[in-house]
């Protein structure tokens, strides 16, 4: 019998999750983001689930472009980081790619490059990220350049990346959408602004394409929650077994270093997870664990191969039963949200997602 921890991918979650985004920014058009193996998902299946409802991807290298086209995958791939060196010009040429250039010397490149077809080409812009992208001062010119040679660049648009778009004080972001907003009207030009929160809570921040990313994947990328947020659905879910139960005296330890000590004569349900398959080793104490739909917490530290929970409180648990690190429990539908187990990590979820690693198989379902 195989080691019971597995990833159960919902493509029909992503799909929903796909449409959402769309339907809450009805005049743009919705980037579908599967840079990072789509979040730890999977990027050829989950291109494939969405290929019939997204206008084109997002990845953030050519590598991961060359994964998507070698799998079949026509749709147009827009390279979020752009190009590394010259050379990749060759293959953005060939493969159809969309090229995002944010630095002097990719912006020069493709200027000398002669493609067999113009290359549609996003500008980025450093609205305040101060991350990758251009000096606003510095766009208008770049800007003129890149327009006056049609038959190297097309379907020009202007792009940036929000700091602050989750937090609930709106100061920065506004600063940053006022500065771009600004220069897109005095250039007359299309723009890509939305990640996933933007897309999610802020609508004067739609442009012609917005760029929802881990929203797909059925996380609430932001501090709070709203309408759109609670209609989520989670794509992924880590699920597991218990495979020992220890009965153990009050203040007896439990797990590396004696972290945990029993308050009470205590349940120890052993799961076959740990961090050498991607669950953090920060979870603190009292991370919740759903055992056959019940919550209970993580008791004591992670180790590689197995964590301990505290069942005391679940008489009918045991050996065999099912565990649900984040998801949902396919047996009645409860869910633990991947956000709220990021929090007793200290992280947030995007880590969590992408942390799994390959020696949990995925098991992806479709209806």
């Amino acid at each position: 019998m195989a080691r019971p921890l597995h990833a159960d991918i919902d493509l029909d979650a992503l799909r929903h999750n796909y449409r959402l985004a769309r339907d809450l920014a009805p005049s743009s058009q919705a980037l579908a983001v599967i840079k990072a193996d789509a979040y730890g998902h999977g990027a050829v299946a989950c291109a494939r689930a969405l290929e019939d409802l997204a206008p084109a991807f997002a990845v953030a290298s050519l590598e991961e472009a060359a994964v998507l086209r070698e799998a079949g995958i026509a749709k147009p791939i827009v390279l979020l980081e752009g190009i590394f060196a010259h050379d990749e010009l060759e293959r953005v040429d060939a493969w159809g790619l969309w090229l995002v250039v944010h630095s002097e010397w990719q912006v020069a490149a493709l200027l000398d490059y002669r493609p067999r077809r113009p290359i549609p080409t996003w500008l980025k812009v450093d609205s305040g990220m101060h991350r990758l992208g251009f000096d606003p001062a510095r766009a208008k010119a770049l800007w003129q350049r890149l327009r006056a040679v049609p038959e190297r660049v097309t379907a020009l648009h202007l792009m940036t990346h929000f700091a602050t778009a989750d937090a609930l004080e709106p100061g920065y972001f506004q600063y940053q959408l006022g500065m771009i907003e600004a220069l897109a009207q005095r250039l007359g030009a299309p723009t890509c602004l939305a990640n996933s929160p933007a897309t999610l809570a802020w609508p004067q921040a739609h442009g012609a394409w917005n760029r929802p990313g881990v929203m797909l994947y059925g996380s609430n990328p932001l501090v709070g929650e709203n309408d759109a947020t609670r209609d989520l659905r989670p794509v992924m879910t880590l699920r597991s077994e218990l495979i020992a139960v220890r009965e153990i005296a009050t203040g007896e330890p439990v797990g590396y270093g004696g972290r945990w000590r029993a308050p009470r004569p205590s349940r120890i349900g052993v799961v076959a997870a740990g961090y050498g398959d991607g669950y953090d080793r920060h979870a603190a104490d009292g991370t919740p664990v759903l055992v056959d739909g019940q919550r209970c917490s993580l008791a004591g530290k992670v180790s590689m191969d197995m964590l301990t929970v505290d069942i005391t409180d679940l008489p009918g648990a045991d050996i065999g039963s099912r565990v649900v690190l984040w998801g949902e429990d396919a047996a009645d539908g409860t869910r633990l949200s991947i956000d709220e187990v990021a929090r007793h990590c200290d992280t947030v979820s995007y880590t969590l997602l992408t942390g799994i690693l390959p020696r949990v198989p995925r098991r992806y379902r479709q209806s």
